[in-house]
């Protein structure tokens, strides 16, 4: 453990723990855009400098470890004052079109700028602009509007394991890149998307679909496995816009592309809502009564004819584990077989 004081406040931190993080548990307010709790620290975004006595210039709070007796200042007029340029420089290379992008009311880029009043940028020049945008089905990848914090790169490589982006070029070019910049192709799970803080990353499907006026969040489990993953539905006018999920749930905000994008089923016209039954070699639709009804007399005409070996039972991943016990039950013990199985499997 290490003993030291941030803005006066004596605090004891285990040996390892980041300036940033220290103060964040003593709820001490740094900002920070690169910084992410699931990732390793990255000082690409400038914003959480702090001065420590001692040292002879502002460090990077979130790379900088605690150390015994360290004193810890997070705010002067001259951290504010550096501060408000380095979120100067990060704007006067981004788009200022906040009143139509995605991710407005929800992006730490703008709520930065709100909170230090930047309303006009000092700095001008050129800046980066790349008309084209990926063909991937999933997610939409407007570099225009990237910051370069690294979040993306990291999760995709520290995280997920698949490494589909990274950094390429140098200087005023450098940008988030895929393969030989060809359209992005990976696993689709989206983390890159949860994880950026502007809106240079953002989910095709819920383009124009709403952003925080009349948007209901309602909490939930994904559906798609026996894994259960906690989500959080974004409804508009009854309809399913966006799916996130929180960094505190049981998977810790991770999800798989099933989870996050496959969600239009929901309002799919060719969902099945009441059972059918072939009639005629045409589907019509039936009550429960007669459609259960029909599946237990063929059962006991196929039991009877050919013996209980002769049927199979297949459940459902998606289904609970109370359901899958009830289900096999009623095979081993209703039919007397043990041809019984599901799709729990890659």
């Amino acid at each position: 453990m290490a003993k030291l004081k941030i803005n006066n406040i004596e605090m004891e931190v285990p040996e390892g723990t980041t300036v940033l993080e220290a103060a964040r548990k003593s709820g001490i307010y740094i900002p920070a855009l690169c910084q992410h709790p699931k990732l390793t620290p990255f000082g690409g975004c400038r914003l959480c400098l702090v001065e420590i006595k001692g040292m002879p210039r502002p460090v990077t709070s979130c790379t900088t470890p605690v150390s015994e007796g360290m004193d810890v200042v997070t705010t002067s007029p001259t951290i504010e004052r550096l501060r408000r340029t380095v979120l100067e420089l990060i704007l006067s290379d981004h788009p200022s079109d906040c009143m139509v992008c995605e991710q407005a009311g929800a992006c730490s880029l703008q709520e930065l700028a709100y909170e230090y009043g930047i309303r006009e940028n000092r700095f001008g020049g050129e800046r980066r602009r790349y008309p084209k945008r990926d063909g991937n089905p999933f997610i939409e990848r407007d570099l225009e509007k990237c910051i370069m914090c690294g979040r993306c790169v990291k999760i995709c490589d520290e995280v997920q394991g698949v490494e589909a982006i990274d950094f390429g070029y140098r200087g005023f070019d450098a940008k988030i890149c895929t393969p030989f910049e060809k359209d992005l192709s990976c696993e689709f799970c989206g983390q890159c998307v949860a994880v950026c803080p502007t809106g240079a990353l953002t989910g095709k499907l819920w383009t124009k679909k709403g952003r925080q006026m009349g948007v209901k969040e309602v909490d939930s489990t994904c559906p798609y496995c026996g894994t259960g993953c906690t989500i959080t539905y974004h409804v508009k006018d009854n309809e399913i816009i966006r799916v996130t999920s929180g960094d505190d749930t049981p998977n810790e905000g991770l999800l798989c592309v099933k989870g996050r994008f496959a969600y239009k089923y929901v309002s799919s016209p060719d969902r099945l809502r009441v059972p059918l039954i072939k009639r005629d070699g045409q589907f019509v639709e039936a009550t429960w009564d007669e459609a259960l009804g029909l599946v237990a007399e063929n059962i006991q005409k196929a039991k009877a004819g050919h013996g209980p070996d002769s049927i199979a039972g297949l459940s459902s991943a998606r289904c609970t584990n109370e359901e899958n016990y009830a289900f096999q039950k009623l095979i081993r013990a209703g039919i007397g077989t043990n041809n019984v199985d599901h799709c729990a499997r890659l």
